[in-house]
């Protein structure tokens, strides 16, 4: 590990130091924190129907437990642990523990098909694995007997469980806890030992495009990035976050380590599909997701207008426009006309207090990443009282390079780089960045680590942007991503996509193409919407299959498409669609877990269709 990451170790032992009082290591962020913010309630988790809390001491005290539990079972400093359980406060308490104690982690995402698992612990060399339950431990049994490194299973809820070296996370904190009253100096040394440079966390790409690789990010790739990212917002010990998106993810880990470090209460979702219950339920001030939790709720507030009747879909498509003009005023800093406030305060009693109170009625603000989120969704929700900041980042760069705020938004951008990091285009347009965030390197592929990062040390985000005469970035795709037509035209998809995803009847769209005479798009329909439309149109249809096969429909969605997409170049537009029957899932191994489309999956899984759509094109060119 260290040959691979010496050079960027020279790199950011060069840069400014943090300030005396801010910690260094993530061990001295957890207990900074329960000193300079003490509080009964530091995390909130749903037990028996009834929410439970773990204080800022109890964090500490079974945070040392575990770390000293891990030494106890022979781990030193530097070596691995594998984690693969869904958000819950045994996850940041296991997290904190590996930290406290120098031990790597390496989380996986409970998504991850038993294959991919095994390679991340294989790869890793994991010596100890945390596991969720039984539940998880059955659905990879099969391929533990090939991770020849694991020593010991630790299970978070042990019911159930009866296999020869695991124990229960209590059973390890209870070991812990002895080794502390027979040594009661060992903690303090173990935390010591641990140095700002030294590995922090191996975190696996999802592998859209290829193997996944281990991100080594450093204590101070991640203390810097919770600092840097937390300086360019105004949050304090009265937020209330509700966590929703997978530790596995660095986007969300990280907020964790910025909610704790700011003194604020935390509150675990149960799951993805009981989070609209935790929303109101808890009442969070601030709630972090990726665009697809937002393209969502929209949808699905637009469909119950829908199904209610023709008269409130007008009147909330109605709403939806004057929330669009108003934000887009707003944010341009042009003036609010008294027609305009008054319509929009109409539209606020009737339709944007419901959209609040679905996510609890107390939000300040929302903040996306993880995706490109749609300005159309923006200016919708922000309209609507609901602020969203998009901010920019990547799994290397641990994660946050650029965000906007509630003071400084950009229609359109990212925001701009946060303190400490720098950004700059390269000839090419690629985006690449200089800071303490960047991470050290790939695990075990000095190759890999060599080709993403410049002569002159900065990292090649892979991503095509621009940066603005005031510093804003704009994102425009992914330098992977962009395909070539048989014409030789250069097509960057994903901002089609965003256009093609204002159309209520569409759900979720990707772009193909490479190499063929013009591009086509492959969409999953909204089919509420549609049985709406139908039901309106007194169409005979019912099943996702009979909507997707009908020419009326196939022909309502090319018009939206033509519509949505008018001010394109020609060899930009979209000339042949396909409609599927099944949404993309994580599941279904189409999208990543953090719900961006692996576009090599969908390639290779509807080829077919893909196949189809050219052949039937080059059939009606011959007639």
């Amino acid at each position: 590990m260290q040959s691979q990451t010496e050079n960027r170790i020279k790199q950011t032992a060069k840069r400014i130091p943090l300030d005396a009082d801010e910690p260094r290591t993530l061990a001295e962020l957890f207990l900074k924190a329960a000193e300079k913010h003490p509080r009964a309630d530091a995390l909130n988790y749903k037990k028996d129907s009834e929410w439970q809390r773990i204080s800022s001491a109890e964090i500490v005290s079974r945070s040392e437990n575990i770390a000293l539990g891990l030494y106890a079972l022979g781990l030193r400093k530097g070596d691995r642990a594998a984690l693969l359980a869904s958000n819950c406060p045994e996850w940041t308490l296991t997290d904190a523990g590996c930290q406290f104690a120098g031990i790597v982690d390496a989380p996986i995402y409970t998504t991850l098909a038993p294959n991919s698992v095994a390679y991340i612990i294989k790869d890793s060399g994991a010596q100890v694995f945390f596991l969720q339950d039984k539940a998880a431990f059955e659905r990879i049994k099969a391929i533990l007997p090939e991770c020849e490194t694991i020593e010991r299973l630790v299970f978070f809820d042990f019911t159930g469980v009866e296999i020869e070296n695991a124990l229960s996370l209590t059973n390890l904190e209870e070991i812990g806890a002895k080794l502390k009253a027979e040594n009661p100096l060992l903690i303090k040394n173990l935390i010591n030992a641990v140095e700002p440079n030294d590995v922090a966390t191996l975190i696996y790409t999802s592998g859209t495009t290829g193997e996944p690789k281990g991100v080594m990010l450093s204590h101070t790739n991640l203390v810097s990035n919770t600092l840097d990212a937390g300086a360019e917002h105004t949050f304090s010990p009265r937020d209330k976050p509700l966590s929703v998106l997978p530790f596995s993810h660095v986007f969300e880990r990280t907020g964790m380590y910025l909610y704790i470090y700011n003194g604020m209460a935390v509150y675990y979702a149960e799951s993805i599909e009981k989070a609209a219950d935790n929303l109101a339920e808890v009442k969070p001030t601030m709630f972090v997701g990726v665009p697809r939790i937002f393209e969502k709720v929209y949808a699905k507030a637009k469909v119950k207008a829908a199904q209610a009747s023709p008269l409130k879909e007008k009147i909330f498509d109605w709403a939806i426009d004057v929330a669009k003009e108003f934000a887009l005023r707003t944010e341009r800093k042009q003036p609010i006309s008294r027609l305009l406030a008054v319509r929009h305060s109409i539209a606020d009693k009737i339709v944007f207090a419901k959209l609040r109170e679905f996510f609890g009625g107390n939000l300040n603000f929302c903040i996306s990443g993880g995706a490109a989120l749609s300005d159309d969704i923006h200016l919708i929700f922000t309209g609507a009282g609901i602020s969203i900041v998009q901010g920019y980042g990547l799994t290397e760069t641990s994660p946050v390079i650029s965000t906007n705020t509630l003071m400084n938004t950009r229609l359109g951008t990212v925001g701009k780089p946060i303190r400490n990091v720098q950004v700059r285009i390269a000839e090419d347009g690629e985006i690449e960045v200089s800071g303490a965030n960047v991470m050290l390197g790939y695990y075990n592929k000095p190759e890999a680590t060599r080709e993403v990062f410049t002569a002159d040390g900065w990292f090649k985000t892979g991503d095509i942007g621009t940066l603005d005469a005031d510093g804003y970035l704009k994102i425009t795709d992914r330098k992977k991503e962009l395909f070539k037509t048989s014409g030789g035209k250069y097509i960057a998809p994903s901002p089609i996509e965003q256009l093609i995803k204002t159309s209520r009847f569409v759900s979720q769209v990707v772009l193909v193409g490479n190499n063929r005479n013009f591009p086509a798009a492959l969409i999953v329909p909204n089919f509420e919407q549609l049985a709406s439309y139908a039901k309106h149109k007194n169409l005979d249809l019912d099943s996702p299959a009979e909507f997707c096969q009908s020419p009326r429909i196939i022909d309502l969605i090319e018009r939206q498409i033509a519509e949505a997409t008018r001010s394109l170049s020609q060899y930009e537009k979209v000339k042949k669609i396909a409609l599927l029957e099944n949404e993309l899932t994580v599941e279904g191994g189409e999208l990543t877990p953090t719900l961006k489309v692996k576009r090599r999956v969908v390639d290779e899984k509807y080829a077919d269709v893909i196949e189809k759509i050219y052949a039937d094109a080059e059939g009606e060119n011959r007639k």
